[in-house]
């Protein structure tokens, strides 16, 4: 018999079957749809409603089953017309109605299965899970996709999908495997502290003036805090009104941070595997694979710095600082130091090193921006009190917001200039800068790439330079400031050593 008789006789492998979404999906969309026509559908009733009720329910009821109807539809048509399945080599998905889609992932390549599931997915047992490859980048067709979304599976489909996607040939167990972290609703302290707290009180002001705005009446806000500050006294009202801000900031950073980070977990998994589980209304599951690994990132800013906390961030590849910020690469939340230093031990080993202080040359320079800062302001106050006539009042708080913002920024110079060090620690390159948000990175020497050295003029004639270490992991670089030139650039060449050689012989000799 010959080789193609013989293949023709070996009976075919069977065709795994496809699978669908979990029906409840449609449920989910009805209710969510209900929901959106009853928050924009009451206040247009009560808006027409004084006209003539008749004429407003002849309008918003008949909107609203639109609504209704269509997103169901839209999410029906959704389930019956999506199929996936899971075979030996890869993870398959086909969508669409008139143009059908067909995206596939190598298993190999899987990196992450990520879960998600808000309020009303968890209400009917569903989770979304994100599949992905840890690859950046765009792409088309079954070859250039970077990941594959399956909306939404039974949690008992998504867990099954987790476990045999992340599943490696080697299941020994990894050291220190087990829980590395473990949120504490004590840790919530920290949250008021965070840049969080003024963000979320100036989106307020800013949500008031645009209230006001759309009523017609643009600046109400103002007429209101000048009538007040007319009966009570300008400083009573600009002291409530800055304690009124700072309530609603700290509500708002505490119901944020809770909401995000509530039963936060952190665990090592079977297989070589991080595993954070987090949220209050909607439960997060990011599963990362050690090999993408590349450091940690420990960020201390500085009002949680000043309570003896810090977060821990992850270097990876596939994980970018710009993806959410943020919160994709965080792996332990604000929480004392000495648990994110253990949690960084964990995760990569030791992490205590002495590191190397900068010249003093570098402080300089951040009392020179520092004077030149303080100059502007000086500037801007006289200049406001030459050409407008302000009284006693708004002249006085200029001042004193000028002296405070003086002050604060010389002593920045000083934090900034102690913050900065860099050393070697095994393993890892280690940079420290910053003071507003101090952050020391872990970068696997094994992981740069390149280096990056730049001068400005102020530097050359101080005899300072700024290295970067270029990774394929995280933010992509990682700069040591303001470093002694010499110093520097032995320090690179010890660091990732025969990286610098092209450029050691490229360079002319001096005699």
């Amino acid at each position: 018999m010959t080789e193609p008789q013989a293949a023709q006789a070996q009976p075919a492998e069977p065709e795994l079957p496809w699978l669908r979404l979990h029906p409840d999906i449609i449920k989910s969309a009805a209710l969510l749809t209900l929901g959106l026509a009853l928050a924009a559908g009451v206040p247009a009733a009560i808006g027409l409603g004084g006209i003539s009720w008749v004429v407003a329910l002849a309008i918003v009821v008949p909107g609203a089953l639109i609504v209704v109807a269509g997103g169901t539809g839209i999410e029906a048509v959704r389930y019956h017309v999506t199929r996936y399945r899971i075979t030996d080599t890869r993870v398959e998905l086909v969508t669409g109605l008139v143009f059908k889609q067909h995206r596939s992932l190598a298993r190999e390549r899987i990196r992450s299965v990520d879960l998600s599931a808000h309020p009303l997915y968890r209400f009917f047992g569903l989770v979304k899970v994100k599949v992905g490859t840890g690859e950046t980048g765009s792409g088309s067709g079954s070859t250039g996709q970077r990941s594959l979304t399956l909306d939404a599976v039974s949690r008992a489909e998504a867990d099954r999908l987790r476990a045999e996607l992340l599943r490696r040939e080697s299941e020994t167990a990894a050291p220190g495997e087990g829980r590395l972290a473990t949120w504490r609703p004590g840790w919530l302290r920290f949250a008021p502290l965070s840049f969080l707290t003024p963000t979320l009180a100036a989106a307020v002001i800013g949500l008031f003036f645009q209230v006001s705005e759309w009523f017609g009446r643009g600046g109400l806000p103002v007429e209101l805090a000048v009538d007040l500050a007319d009966r009570h006294g300008p400083w009573t009202i600009v002291l409530l009104g800055l304690a009124g801000i700072l309530v609603v900031g700290v509500v708002g950073s505490l119901a944020f941070q809770a909401e995000a980070w509530w039963n936060h977990r952190l665990d090592r998994e079977p297989g070589g595997t991080l595993r954070v589980r987090r949220g209050l209304l909607v439960n997060r599951s990011l599963s990362l694979e050690e090999q993408r690994i590349r450091g940690v990132e420990i960020v201390e800013p500085l009002g949680i710095r000043s309570a003896g906390a810090a977060r821990l961030d992850v270097v990876a590849i596939g994980l970018k600082s710009e993806q959410g910020g943020s919160d994709v690469s965080t792996l332990v939340p604000s929480a004392p130091r000495a648990v994110i230093t253990a949690a960084a031990d964990a995760v990569i080993g030791p992490t205590s090193v002495d590191l190397l202080p900068h010249p003093k040359a570098a402080l300089g320079r951040r009392l020179r921006r520092a004077a030149v800062f303080i100059l502007a302001l000086a500037v801007a106050v006289a200049a406001a009190h030459l050409l407008w006539s302000m009284p006693t009042f708004l002249s006085t708080l200029a001042i004193a917001v000028a002296a405070l913002l003086a002050v604060a920024s010389v002593r920045i110079a000083f934090d900034s200039y102690a913050s900065l060090g860099h050393g070697l620690d095994g393993r890892y390159l280690v940079t420290r800068r910053g003071s507003l948000r101090r952050s020391t990175v872990y970068l696997d020497r094994s992981g740069i790439i390149g280096w990056r050295m730049s001068q400005s003029l102020f530097q050359r004639r101080l005899g300072l330079m700024t290295l970067d270490a270029t990774s394929a992991a995280g933010q992509g670089h990682y700069a040591i400031v303001d470093a002694d030139q010499d110093e520097i650039v032995r320090f690179a060449a010890e660091a990732a050593p025969g990286l610098l050689d092209p450029f050691a012989a490229d360079r002319p000799h001096d005699e």
